[in-house]
Parts: structure tokens; C-alpha cells; sequence
């Protein structure tokens, strides 16, 4: 009888740790649960808040939805349209030529270069390769340019005959060595007949990301 007793006090010690065992693991598969859940509702909340205020600063930029249009044959004035684009938060655009200009077209000692004689012929419109799309949609253009014998090179001439700029405001910029905007930008103006034409501004190929990040603040009043 003893050990009968003995035996059935050891099977129900084993059953009730048995029992013990499977109820801590399943507070820990609770717990661990629960600390996944929490976690990855956190990260919910904190990807929403960085979509948020990236929501929020596009709503505050006093430029609407921008473009940077430029053109530019030796990489000067595309640094600068660049670095303009990177400070106003917004997209670039390059006016390619269907014939690209060599070392020679832009010779400017010289009276029987491509760039001299397109300069000295009011009617020239060399032809542009592709086209801008979505281009209803922007608010704001940047359009930039080489200063080419004190003139906006003849194929800006092309481009803004080409768009319509009604409803928009159009900030030209140029870049020299010396010379300043002079009357290019109202030139480029009167032949786009079109838009708000915000005073031009000639930066130097040193110009730099502050002093850029400078002029566009400057820029909001007049806009």
C-alpha cells in the first residue's frame, strides 16, 4: 500500500511540473508576442511622422513645384543650375541641341564660329533635342544660360517660343566671367510673351551652395 501511495505521489509531482513548464513557456511566447507587436506598431508610427513632415516641408516651399531648366556647354552653368536645384528642393532640366556644340562652335576668337555667327543672326533657332514633360504642372522655372556675346545663347531663344509660361513665375539666372545678365533675360522675356519674369542674376563659376541658399531666400519676396 506504501508503495502504491509512493508511486501515484511521484506521477502527480511530475504532472504538475509538466504543467508549470507549459505555462511559463507560454508567457513567454506571450511576452515575446507582445514585444513584437509594440515594436513594429512603433515603427508604423514613426514611418508615418517622417512622411508627414516630408508632406509638410514641400507645402512650405514658397516655390510651389519648381524646375530648373539650363543650358550649358562647358559644365559651368550646369554646376550652378545644379546646385540651385539641390537648395530649392527641386528638379533639373538640361536644354540639349539636336547638333551639340564642339570646342570649335564656341571658338569666340574667331567670326566664322557656329556661336558667333547664331549670336549675330536674330532669326537663328537652333533646334532642341526631347522635351520637357509634365511641364503644365510647375509652378516656378529657374532657367539658366551661358552670357554668349552679351545674349542668352540663340537656342534659349527656341525654348521659349517653344512652352508656355502663363501662370508662371520664371526666374532667370547666367553665368559669366565678367559680363553681367545685361538685357538677356528681358530679351528671353519678350519673346515668351508669357509668365511673371523675376529680375535675372549672374553668378560667377564660384558661386556656392550658402550663397546660392542666400539668393533664394532673398527670392521669396518677389515672388
Amino acid at each position: 500500500m506504501k508503495l502504491i501511495r509512493k508511486i501515484m505521489s511521484v506521477a502527480i509531482s511530475a504532472i504538475l511540473l509538466t504543467g508549470l513548464a507549459s505555462c511559463s513557456a507560454g508567457t513567454r511566447n506571450e511576452t515575446v508576442a507582445s514585444t513584437l507587436a509594440n515594436a513594429s506598431e512603433h515603427s508604423a508610427s514613426a514611418t508615418n511622422k517622417e512622411t508627414s513632415e516630408v508632406s509638410d516641408t514641400g507645402k512650405e516651399n514658397p516655390f510651389g513645384k519648381a524646375l530648373v531648366v539650363y543650358f550649358s556647354c562647358t559644365g559651368t552653368t550646369k554646376d550652378v543650375a545644379l546646385k540651385i536645384a539641390s537648395e530649392a528642393k527641386c528638379s533639373a532640366c538640361e536644354i540639349e541641341p539636336v547638333k551639340p556644340y564642339t570646342a570649335d562652335d564656341l571658338n569666340y576668337n574667331t567670326k566664322k564660329s557656329r556661336a558667333y555667327k547664331e549670336q549675330n543672326d536674330a532669326s537663328a533657332r537652333p533646334e532642341i533635342s526631347g522635351s520637357v514633360s509634365d511641364w503644365d504642372s510647375y509652378d516656378t522655372i529657374f532657367i539658366g544660360y551661358p552670357v554668349w556675346y552679351s545674349k542668352a545663347p540663340r537656342i534659349l531663344c527656341t525654348f521659349v517660343e517653344n512652352y508656355d509660361f502663363s501662370g508662371k513665375t520664371v526666374i532667370p539666372f547666367c553665368t559669366s566671367g565678367s559680363s553681367g545678365i545685361g538685357s538677356s533675360a528681358t530679351e528671353l522675356a519678350e519673346l515668351a510673351k508669357q509668365g511673371k519674369w523675376i529680375n535675372g542674376t549672374r553668378f560667377a563659376a564660384s558661386v556656392n551652395s550658402k550663397d546660392i541658399s542666400e539668393w533664394l531666400n532673398a527670392l521669396n519676396g518677389s515672388i
